[in-house]
């Protein structure tokens, strides 16, 4: 039988840090209905009480993000008092910190979202990306901090957008037999290529999928796998000839081949390396 679960995610910010938390932990029982209810921007007693007596009477687990030590005391003692399962994910570690380094905390809520350079080179990034998708300015190649290349469903646009979110500027380009390769191209670093492939039947029932979303047959040039193969084999010998790396996206989720050509790429963390 499914077990129901309530999950109040409270911030005195904007709440996506405790909200990915919370699932990140909560995904791993996958046979739980976990609902989750966000608080955001928590500034006033009358406010937390009222999300507080609700959690009480829902039996919710409380996680929270909240940096002012007089509102964590509230949400915590309240907690303890009323049997309520709690957790305070940001306290304990800058406790920590605090004790290796003999600083004493700010305690300045929303600093991870202030407007500061990483900030506007994210968004610079996006904008670079943006203008650059789907080999639509072949001359941003030689501007790119990372060129993707792949046929058709390889994931290059959201792969893209994605790591653009992490200050990365991509520029992508789709891949067919009947097409050329712009000159820029040839002029990139290698090192700075990744190529994009997937399995035959995973491209094949994609594609399908996409066909029938369009109100079409199914069953078209576009999804057949002697097709496909066609571009997988001219996609395969443009990287062999590229010298670039190679990941196949098959069964990935974006943020693991995100990931994983991070780490090809050397990129540190969230920056360029």
């Amino acid at each position: 039988m499914t077990q129901k679960l309530d999950v109040f995610v409270l911030s005195d910010g904007v709440g996506e840090t405790a909200l990915r938390v919370a699932k990140a932990a909560f995904i791993q029982f996958p046979e739980m209905d976990t609902t989750y209810t966000k608080y955001p921007f928590i500034k006033k007693d009358e406010q937390l009480d009222n999300i507080l007596s609700k959690a009480k009477e829902k039996k919710a687990v409380v996680l929270h993000t909240i940096v002012s030590k007089e509102t964590c005391k509230v949400i915590n003692e309240f907690c303890q008092d009323n049997g309520i399962v709690y957790y305070d994910i940001l306290n304990p570690i800058i406790g920590t910190f605090s004790q290796m380094t003999k600083q004493k905390p700010i305690r300045k809520k929303g600093l991870i979202h202030e407007l500061d350079q990483d900030y506007f080179d994210m968004i610079s990034a996006m904008e670079f990306t943006v203008s650059n998708d789907d080999g639509q300015n072949p001359k941003g190649f030689l501007e790119a901090d990372l060129v993707l290349l792949g046929i058709s469903r390889t994931s290059k646009t959201p792969l893209s957008l994605y790591l653009a979110n992490k200050n990365i500027k991509v520029a992508n380009l789709p891949l067919s037999p009947v097409t050329g390769i712009p000159d820029e191209l040839w002029e990139v670093d290698p090192k700075k290529i990744v190529g994009l492939t997937n399995d035959i039947n995973v491209l094949s029932k994609i594609r399908s999928q996409r066909m029938i979303a369009y109100g079409l047959s199914a069953n078209t040039t576009y999804s057949e796998e002697d097709e496909i193969q066609k571009e997988l084999d001219y996609s395969n010998k443009l990287y062999k000839k590229l010298g670039c790396p190679v990941i196949n996206v098959a069964d990935r989720s974006i943020e693991e081949t995100a990931a994983i050509i991070m780490e090809i790429l050397h990129f540190d963390g969230y920056k360029k390396g």
